[in-house]
């Protein structure tokens, strides 16, 4: 059988990619590299180039598996889940044999002494491979290291678990509506994709889904008290033992399971709790930096978020709910800046976004940005752009799937389909997949965006120009890899400052039927209203990272994981608005249980402060300045992991980071104080 798994070289071939291709290529592409291991193990005279054949087996199985992981978040089947579930202990087991490889340590070690400290990248390259052979558990005596492999295994296929659950209570909702009434205020184009699916199942009316696009309609636009309040609590208690499929997916357990586990791993790495154990890959030195942080942003934010509470209570003339609070915000919008959402999505026709977008980048960064026709994906939906340099040579790629659907993973986010490399035998640039949940074109027209899609999508294509236009030639230093963790949003964020300029906005927004670009009173409106509500959201995102950190921070094997006890203090101490006892955020917090931030997820916050900072140098020296980009570009984007990214933050911006900038930006004004 002609295993499109096993391919060398070239892109995935993903419409021929079957559940059955999984294990077989898994089989074959790990005891390839096995077999190249043995053969590393036996060089007892280590140089550079024989560190750079470990980056080749690593870039073996990221080919293999990348793809794969990539189709059950975007087009998951249950035949598929599980080829992905069975062979994730494969992948796990691999990963572990390699960072617990007491021979390579010793050889790293080794060249460690060897290399030429002049050579920043190979200096970097080498430490961040002893670290993580460290953090692997390498130095571990025998029953502590098998101890430490059976965790992982474990953790590995807990938190895929998390995130099926999720994905499985979202999909499995649906709420059937007959009454005009009850959907009255929705969008028309998220009626219309109702309105379909209720014909596609031969029922009158409307068909609502919990999609993201179609929950945040409901919950901004819904008149019914009754219809918001039925979509808040379903998408609450996803994957948890309230609400509409209470205990179907529960995800209660695997919390408790994997706080515990992490918390052991810790321990037998010789850290006191897992967030010291996520702080050795970060900027952020100790939990007590990271505390001090988010208290100190928690107290210049929430007097300004309780103001505005305050101010939204008196304009609904009563107390509110979680469910009411989307809803009056947005009439309270319309009021003060004569704005609504629904005036401005005819404005933002996805073609034109990209469009503008695309100018942006370009105009910033001297490249050029253009679909390619013809190339292989997983959905009809999707696209492919190459970004080409001033003298047209191809820098890297990017596929873009940017519609919900079911059976795929809700939110935006970018990741890695191919990684930049120039190693001997392997000689490919960086390809990237670009993915949201935006509204799918409807009949005769568009997909059309709110601003705040606008700014999401800025947001993933940040992270995207950060993965594709790295210069470093070493793959687990390029692009993302290898950037702390509390510093990998800094582009992507700091990219979202774009989607707000006066003289960008007529770039990215043209009326889908007139092709008028935004009025200039709206413009003005859009512009003034991005500081509307900073406080709640500010206090909101510092709520997540408190609980989050603290649960990892204070976990203690006598009393477990304290979950709710801990969400409540935090919700205490910070936030404003009153939660009602049947929400389990927990049960949905993929971000922590499932990804990439546990004990991590204050980076927002953090590599804000980053992004702010760096924007007001553009805001000091003009918006597209060529200098300042380019010095972005280089000291930034360019460089990847192969640099200190605080070095690389000073280099930059000339000083460390300052926390006015952010502050200014978010409209909570405060004498600034440095992160450094």
């Amino acid at each position: 059988m002609n295993n499109p798994l096993t391919a060398a070289a070239g892109l995935p071939a993903f419409s021929a990619i079957r559940s059955e291709h999984v294990r077989p290529a898994v089989m074959q592409v790990l005891e390839q590299q096995r077999q190249r291991l043995k053969v590393l193990e036996r060089q007892e005279t280590p140089s550079f180039d024989w560190a750079l054949q470990l980056e080749r087996i690593n870039d073996a199985v990221h080919r293999l598996w990348g793809p794969v992981a990539h189709l059950n978040a975007v087009l998951s089947s249950p035949e598929f889940r599980d080829a992905y579930n069975s062979c994730l202990s494969l992948i796990t087991e691999f990963g572990i044999e390699l960072g617990q490889n007491r021979t390579l340590h010793r050889r790293f070690s080794q060249l460690e002494k060897l290399v030429d400290h002049s050579d920043r990248t190979k200096v970097q390259l080498i430490s961040h491979a002893l670290r993580d052979f460290r953090l692997a558990g390498v130095a571990l005596e025998d029953r502590a290291r098998n101890r430490f492999a059976e965790i992982a295994q474990n953790l590995a296929q807990l938190q895929a678990s998390f995130e099926q659950n999720l994905m499985d209570a979202t999909d499995a909702f649906q709420h059937h509506e007959t009454a005009e009434e009850i959907v009255a205020g929705l969008p028309e184009v998220v009626l219309e994709r109702a309105r379909r699916a209720a014909e596609s199942k031969d029922l009158p009316g409307w068909l609502l889904s919990l999609d993201p696009p179609t929950y945040v309609a409901v919950m901004t636009h819904a008149e019914s008290e009754t219809l918001r309040k039925r979509f808040y609590e379903a998408w609450v208690t996803r994957a948890s033992d309230r609400g509409p499929q209470a205990r179907r997916w529960d995800n209660g357990s695997l919390i408790e399971d994997i706080l515990r586990l992490r918390h052991e791993a810790a321990e037998l790495l010789g850290f006191e709790n897992y967030a010291e154990l996520s702080l050795a890959t970060k900027m952020a030195s100790t939990p007590m930096e990271v505390f001090e942080f988010l208290t100190d942003l928690a107290a210049k934010s929430r007097p300004v978020a309780k103001k505005e509470l305050r101010e939204l209570t008196e304009f609904a003339g009563r107390s509110l709910n979680a469910w009411d609070v989307d809803f009056y915000a947005e009439r309270l919008k319309q009021v003060r800046f004569q704005l609504a959402d629904d005036e401005l999505r005819p404005y933002f026709p996805l073609p034109r976004v990209l469009e503008g977008m695309f100018r942006v980048a370009e105009t910033l960064f001297g490249i050029r940005i253009s679909a390619r026709e013809g190339v292989d994906s997983w959905h009809p939906d999707v696209r492919y752009f190459e970004i080409r340099s001033a003298q047209d040579e191809l820098l890297g790629s990017f596929f873009v799937d940017l519609f919900a659907r079911p059976n795929k993973r809700g939110g935006a986010w970018m990741d890695g389909c191919l990684v930049r490399a120039r190693l001997t035998g392997l000689n490919q640039q960086p390809v990237a997949y670009l993915v949201c949940n935006f509204n799918p074109p409807g009949e005769g027209q568009p997909s059309l965006l709110t601003h705040n899609d606008v700014v999401t999508l800025f947001h993933e294509f940040g992270h995207t120009l950060h993965y594709v236009l790295t210069e470093v030639d070493f793959p687990s230093l390029a692009g993302i890899n290898g950037v702390p963790w509390d510093a990998v949003e800094l582009p992507s964020q700091f990219f979202e400052n774009y989607a707000w300029l006066p003289e960008v906005l007529p770039w990215i927004s043209s009326h889908y039927r007139t092709g008028e670009t935004l009025p200039v009173d709206k413009l003005a409106a859009l512009n003034a209203s991005r500081t509307f509500h900073a406080g709640l959201s500010m206090v909101r995102q510092l709520e997540l990272a408190l609980f989050d950190f603290r649960l990892h921070v204070e976990y203690d094997p006598a009393a477990g994981a304290r979950v709710a006890e801990t969400l409540a203090q935090v919700r205490s101490e910070v936030a404003v608005i009153d939660t009602p006892a049947f929400n389990r955020f927990a049960c949905t917090f993929s971000h922590v249980f499932s990804g990439g931030y546990a004990a991590g997820y204050y980076s927002y916050k953090w590599a804000e402060v980053l992004a702010a900072d760096a924007f007001s140098a553009f805001e000091e020296h003009g918006t597209f300045d060529a200098d300042t980009a380019e010095k972005f570009r280089r000291s930034i984007l360019a460089s990847g992991g192969s640099r200190d990214t605080m070095d690389a933050f000073i280099e930059f911006r000339g000083r460390a980071p300052s926390l006015a900038p952010l502050l200014r930006q978010a409209g909570i004004q405060s004498e600034g104080t440095d992160v450094a």
